[in-house]
């Protein structure tokens, strides 16, 4: 990376963010006057903090075009991948999740557009868009589409969100390829492309690590990851005896024991995120897992960024609200924008 590129790249990480009101031009001013400046030494693995600002790209601007959500349900009725269940329940239970979908002013219809996948997705609507709007109309990424799903329901080992976004293996792909983005397409008249590359997915904690294992097995359809605080630790639930320590497996086995993938990656972890003070053997320290996450993509060649977040907790959002919108630039560097 050149000089030039660094110092960009710094000040996007001091000025870019997700998931709050958005402030005022005075007031991002201000904010960016009091930030903690990014520290790296390898251009590579960032620290920031501890000082936290919203990012520029959460403001309103005049004139720059503003996309359109559309929102809808699903009924865990209508699908044939998860029926449902809840924790200390037993049998099928029945869920309904919502489905939002940013669609911006730029996008052509009938043109295979470019699109990202973001788990616990109702948590962005009000901020995604915002950034989403900025960058595409600054061409600092492509012309694309936002899914914010929802989970199921519940949270950790035996919920409906912890069977979605802790299994590892391809079943929620698969569930967004054929029961979610074809209603979408004949819903809202959009057509994805089929471009792996043109394909991105993120999200938080447990949904960060479900962003990861669908890039992992199904490089064929995603290649670009955006992580927070992700769940690399031991919380897969029923238990796999092909990956016994969940997502663990990723930094434990799996990356380190096969070839590369072609997959672009840029994940973050908090100094103070879940399970900072417990050991190795507890297979739950975020912070462990992420930088060892950070130390197997880098002995596999990967390109990715990690960023480290002093005086931070899990998903802080300080720091997606710093972070995102140069996240999502870097995120997309090497595809076209037209």
């Amino acid at each position: 990376m050149s000089r030039i590129n660094w110092i960009t790249w710094s000040i996007l990480l001091v000025c870019a963010g997700l998931a709050a009101d958005p402030v005022s031009a005075a007031e991002s001013t201000v904010a960016i006057t009091n930030a903690s400046l990014a520290r790296t030494k390898d251009d590579v693995e960032f620290t920031i903090g501890p000082t936290y600002v919203n990012a520029p790209e959460l403001t309103v601007k005049e004139g720059v075009p503003k996309g359109t959500i559309h929102q809808f349900t699903m009924s865990s009725e209508e699908s044939r991948i998860y029926p449902g269940i809840a924790k200390n329940q037993t049998g099928t239970v029945p869920y309904q999740r919502k489905v939002c979908v940013y669609v911006p002013e730029q996008y052509v219809a009938g043109k295979p557009v470019p699109f990202i996948v973001v788990q616990d997705g109702l948590g962005y609507t009000n901020t995604l868009p915002k950034i989403l709007d900025n960058l595409i109309h600054e061409r600092r990424v492509p012309v694309m589409i936002a899914i914010m799903i929802n989970s199921g329901g519940g949270d950790g080992q035996g919920s409906e969100r912890g069977l979605e976004y802790d299994t590892v293996s391809d079943k929620y792909t698969t569930f967004v390829e054929t029961e979610v983005l074809p209603r979408i397409e004949k819903d809202y008249s959009v057509k994805f492309t089929t471009d792996p590359e043109g394909r991105a997915t993120m999200g938080g904690s447990s949904g960060a690590a479900c962003a990861f294992t669908m890039a992992w097995f199904r490089p064929d359809l995603y290649r670009r990851v955006l992580s927070y605080s992700g769940t690399f630790v031991n919380q897969q639930s029923p238990l796999n005896p092909e990956s016994p320590h969940g997502a663990w497996e990723y930094h434990e086995h799996l990356i380190p024991q096969s070839e590369r993938k072609p997959i672009r990656i840029w994940l973050e972890v908090s100094e103070n995120d879940n399970g900072s003070k417990r050991d190795e053997a507890s297979l739950h320290n975020w912070v462990m897992a992420n930088q060892r996450m950070a130390a197997a993509l880098k002995a596999k060649g990967y390109p990715y960024r990690y960023v480290f977040a002093e005086a931070a907790g899990h998903t802080d959002g300080r720091v997606t609200r710093q972070t995102l919108p140069g996240a999502l630039e870097w995120l997309w560097q090497g595809y076209g924008i037209h």
